[in-house]
């Protein structure tokens, strides 16, 4: 199976930079909060506010017809196996339980 657009090692590596870039004054302002007062925060425009939603939008990737089949398939698999096993717990520990009254009416 190919490789998605932007996993490699050094893309990942370069989006937990900016993450972490984006995110050290952020918790910097945390921390002196409580000692001065937060400033008003600057509205964004309903423009900007949209340009921002469609760049986020951008970075989706989606899943493939066939992984999305693949899945569903194990899914229908795993599905089929649990209920077989709790079927037999069930059968199992209905026979445990009759018998085990039988026992205890019959003495």
């Amino acid at each position: 199976m190919a490789r998605k657009p932007g996993s490699s090692p050094s893309a990942i590596k370069n989006r937990a930079a900016k993450t972490a870039a984006a995110m050290a004054p952020a918790s910097a302002g945390a921390t002196t909060a409580a000692a001065a007062p937060a400033a008003p925060k600057k509205r964004t425009s309903p423009v900007q506010f949209f340009r921002e939603v469609r760049a986020e939008a951008r970075k989706i990737t989606w899943t493939t017809r066939k992984e999305t089949w693949i899945t569903s398939v194990m899914v229908f698999i795993m599905v089929v196996m649990a209920s077989l096993f709790f079927m037999a717990v069930d059968g199992g520990l209905g026979l445990a339980m009759n018998q085990l009254l039988k026992l205890a009416t019959a003495g």
